[in-house]
């Protein structure tokens, strides 16, 4: 064989296998591509800016960096490719710092980099480098700077510079237009379309997708019918439309007129089925497949973990022919929300490069079981947290009460955003600190923040459980303010904020102006005619509930039951509770039982109260037979009370309120020996007894005063106050006495 057929054979095989990286790369398989580079014996320019291109486009910019520093000859193409890399990346001050270095430039590289300074939003930075550009003929970079401003909706601006272009070609037109579409302005973007001189395809599909993001389908159908020569865009654009509505069957019949179908069309179809939970038919499409790619894989594995299909999903995965981190971040997903943890970690252990999903499913993961110490250990070894990270981290934390953690991790953090905020003080509500939740509220406000409808919602709920009225009205003329008045969580917090602070009538309007209640508006109202003694009120609402056609839940039972339990109104309870479950087919649970415990016991008729916990399917809870205890010693009932304690104290022998009501029922009933006897027992249990707790409201500052705590403020003060008061009420009844 001569010198030249071995040099044309050899220039044949660099070139097949730097077509090779090139193709690697572009399907995310940059392992594969890095061994077939590190493999070849001869290597050229192109070779290495492929590798620098697959590098880059796959997040290995320190990787691409590198083979760029390492290169013998750089071309153009080089430079270029490497700025192309961080602007993939989004490393604008890296991507500026090679532009300037640059020994020569072409029109690509000015349009790469103005168009990495658009992207990033630094505009003005973009039109400096714009006004540098020698030559501005050519309408590429008129056409970044135009894309740049849309994309922020500086419509304006992006219309004055479209005006000025010297010359403007189908592309900068339809930048034009997609900066309408691509933000929703559908009105300026059928004005301009119909202006345009000429139009192509890309117009038409613009003008399609506008409407299809918008939710307008029913225009998007019109347009596509008078597409002229319609591609598989516009088919595949169409058939999203209708797959993302939920509309399958026009998707499906779509799907079958399709002229040709692209691997996008089957993923569309593929997708619709998982979104409808239908997983059989997206079974079989995905067999029906002639090609797919990691998008196939990935979309089918989470329609198996969607549905609890761990098994399928993961035999599906170990098929795949290729690893894909967005499909073993699904089956992480899959196992962590299932409890999973070992078989997630052990997916987690496989990934050789973890993108900050990956990082953050895997560490929720372990948040959500309340294994915050394996938690904790990923978060401290991640690299590049981001603020889902951290509010992560937060949420784990309050969840398993541990708020003084939670509050750590907050301080920690960086840039805070509104979910960090209501993160923490959701955690101080669900933990009882409702204090804390008000006090990060204020220094929330304070810090400039905006609050939203979460953290409304969390600091009425704060004032309910406080019955700090003023400072929940103060909270409700913030909502009025911001526009928050229509969001149904704020109304149904609000509603209860007022019931719980007494102010019923309050509560009522608020549920008035509700345009479409659900059914926790219903059952908050109830809840509150109940607590306030409304009965009849309460069940009047729940008749009317019943004609509005709100089906009840168990919640609504509970409030109802209790409010007939606090009004003496035995037979409309005992109809009621007897409706729940031969009418509305609503099982009873323990809080329905021990309503109806209270509902008799009150009355009464102690006998039926029993009977009915002994007869129930359920076992008997702490609240039932306190129930029974408190309606034994209103009637001095001795050997039902009795009974219900032994009950009580199996349950909670801790509980010192259950041997001081024993204790105070044989005291009533002048049986010392057994009171004595009680006392000894309540010793020798060494029950806990939690300290009492008292707040109260002053010019709009919630105080909390605990039994014996010498670290309230002003103590002596207000002992001395109180000390004064008591003398002064004892001389006022010496001298009522003497008078009369």
């Amino acid at each position: 064989m001569t010198t030249r057929a071995i040099g044309e054979k050899g220039s044949s095989q660099v070139f097949i296998q730097n077509l090779k990286i090139t193709q690697l790369g572009k399907s995310g398989r940059i392992d594969e591509a890095v061994k077939v580079f590190s493999q070849m014996t001869q290597r050229n320019t192109v070779t290495y800016n492929s590798m620098i291109s697959a590098c880059a486009k796959n997040g290995r910019l320190g990787h691409a960096r590198h083979l760029f520093d390492n290169m013998s000859h750089r071309n153009l193409v080089s430079w270029n490719t490497m700025i192309a890399g961080y602007l993939h990346s989004n490393m604008v001050e890296d991507a500026y710092g090679l532009f300037v270095h640059m020994p020569q430039r072409d029109l690509f590289s000015w349009t790469l980099m103005i168009t990495c300074y658009t992207r990033n939003g630094e505009l003005e930075r973009a039109r400096q480098l714009f006004s540098l550009l020698p030559d501005k003929r050519d309408p590429a970079c008129w056409n970044a700077m135009i894309a740049g401003y849309v994309k922020k909706r500086r419509f304006e601006d992006a219309k004055r510079m479209f005006d000025e272009m010297p010359v403007k070609n189908l592309v900068s037109w339809n930048s034009m237009l997609a900066g309408y579409t691509k933000n929703g302005e559908m009105c300026f973007g059928v004005k301009f379309f119909e202006e345009m001189p000429e139009r192509n395809v890309v117009s038409w599909n613009l003008m399609l997708d506008g409407f299809v993001q918008v939710g307008e389908l029913d225009n998007a159908w019109k347009f596509f019918e008078k597409i002229p020569e319609p591609n598989v865009v516009s088919w595949v654009t169409m058939l999203c439309g209708f797959a993302q509505n939920g509309k399958i069957a026009q998707a499906e019949d779509l799907f079958e007129k399709m002229p040709s179908r692209n691997v996008v069309a089957w993923n569309v179809m593929l997708a619709a089925y998982v979104q409808d939970r239908r997983i059989d038919k997206a079974a079989e499409i995905f067999r029906d497949m002639p090609e797919m790619d990691s998008v196939s894989w990935t979309t089918m594995i989470n329609g198996y973990v969607r549905v609890g299909k761990l098994d399928e999903a993961r035999q599906l995965l170990n098929r795949m022919p290729y690893r894909n981190i967005a499909a073993q971040t699904a089956m992480i997903s899959g196992y962590a929300h299932n409890g999973r943890m070992d078989e997630a970690s052990q997916i987690f252990n496989q990934i050789a490069t973890r993108d900050v999903v990956c990082w953050n499913t895997m560490i929720a993961g372990y948040a959500q079981c309340g294994r915050m110490v394996e938690a904790l250990s990923l978060f401290r070894n991640m690299t590049n947290k981001d603020v889902v990270s951290w509010n992560t981290m937060i949420t784990g934390y309050a969840q398993v009460g541990e708020m003084d953690k939670a509050l750590q991790i907050f301080e920690e953090m960086g840039e805070k955003n509104i979910v960090s905020w209501n993160s923490l003080i959701t955690g101080y509500v669900q933990n009882g600190l409702y204090l804390d939740a008000l006090k990060s509220i204020v220094i929330m406000g304070q810090e400039g923040k905006r609050l939203d409808q979460s953290t409304f919602s969390c600091g009425l709920s704060a004032c309910a459980n406080l019955a700090a009225f003023r400072l929940g009205r103060q909270l409700h003329q913030m909502v009025v303010k911001t526009s928050y008045l229509s969001d149904l969580f704020v109304s149904n917090a609000l509603i209860t904020m007022y019931a719980k602070c007494g102010m019923v009538a309050n509560a009522n309007l608020v549920f008035e102006d509700i345009n479409h209640g659900d059914i926790v508006s219903w059952n908050s109202l109830i809840s509150g005619y109940s607590l306030n003694g409304y009965g009849k009120e309460a069940v009047a609402l729940f008749l009317e509930m019943l004609t509005e056609g709100v089906n009840p839940d168990q919640v609504t039972f509970v409030g109802v039951l209790s409010a007939c339990s606090h009004s003496g109104l035995v037979d409309q309870g005992l109809k009621l509770f007897k409706s729940m479950t031969e009418v509305h087919l609503i099982e009873p649970v323990a809080e329905h039982y021990a309503c109806m415990v209270d509902l008799l016991g009150r009355a009464g008729r102690l006998e039926e109260a029993f009977e009915m916990v002994r007869d129930m399917k359920i076992k008997a809870t702490a609240r039932i037979w306190g129930a029974l205890l408190g309606a034994s010693r209103i009637h001095r009932n001795l050997q039902f009370g009795k009974y219900a304690t032994e009950k009580l104290l199996e349950l909670e022998p801790d509980k010192a309120s259950n041997y001081v009501l024993l204790s105070n029922m044989h005291a009533e009933a002048g049986r010392w020996d057994e009171v004595e006897r009680v006392r000894v027992l309540m010793k020798e249990s060494d029950t806990d007894k939690q300290p009492g707790c008292s707040w109260i409201e002053v010019r709009n500052q919630v105080h909390a005063f605990l039994f014996d705590d010498p670290v309230q403020p002003r103590t002596s003060e207000i002992c001395s106050v109180l000390k004064s008061l008591t003398t002064e009420m004892t001389n006022t009844s010496s001298f009522m006495a003497s008078y009369d």
